[in-house]
């Protein structure tokens, strides 16, 4: 899951179109051949409510009709099968960036602010460079604010489909990750530890 904790899935159009509605996603990643319809007739349906978000075909039809029509309907992407889940992780965080990233450049938290344009931190004034690991597990906090992102889940967001072993490397990213945004790192604020689960960044406005 790429440390998307909040996926919902649907076997059908009318499905998705109910998910949808309930739980406005943030981005959809779609099958052309549905059971009660087409992908096509699908994203139409999407939107029509009225929200925008960015979508990607996820599809065994690469015929090259199927790839314009998906692009002229608004899709941002269209990955044929079979494909690799590193490059659609990858794809899928690059369209995620780029859709939201006019909405809210930085993330502000009680002592420090997350600038993941610019990849550094910034707290009492100084810009502080984030590493690559650092800004890929704020991303996943981030994506789940306030809410509970497991262990597992942040390893596979920095080491990929194989993340079992690197717990001890999960907890001192998150060490260096608090002597940058925590004013006072021995006793955080903003990243918390919840016991035996995992943790969960408190974001202001949330």
């Amino acid at each position: 899951t790429g440390g998307y904790t909040n996926i919902r899935t649907a076997k059908t159009v009318a499905a998705a179109v109910q998910v949808a509605e309930e739980y406005q996603p943030e981005m959809a990643i779609l099958d052309v051949m549905l059971p009660d319809g087409d992908g096509f007739s699908l994203l139409e349906r999407l939107k029509q409510q009225g929200r925008d978000y960015p979508i990607l075909f996820l599809t065994a039809r690469g015929e090259e009709n199927d790839r314009f029509r998906g692009y002229e309907l608004g899709a941002d992407d269209y990955v044929v099968k079979p494909f690799l889940p590193r490059e659609l992780l990858l794809k899928v965080s690059a369209i995620l960036r780029r859709s939201y990233k006019a909405d809210a450049p930085l993330v502000r938290l009680r002592d420090s602010q997350i600038d993941f344009e610019r990849g550094e931190a910034v707290k009492e004034g100084k810009h502080i460079p984030l590493t690559a690991k650092e800004h890929d597990l704020l991303l996943a906090l981030c994506r789940n604010a306030g809410k509970i992102v497991t262990i597992d889940a942040l390893c596979e967001a920095l080491w990929g489909d194989n993340p079992f072993g690197y717990e001890n490397s999960l907890m001192a990213h998150v060490r260096r990750v608090r002597e940058k945004i925590e004013k006072d790192p021995s006793h955080p604020v903003s990243l918390l530890t919840v016991k035996g689960l995992g943790y969960k960044l408190m974001v202001e406005g949330e």
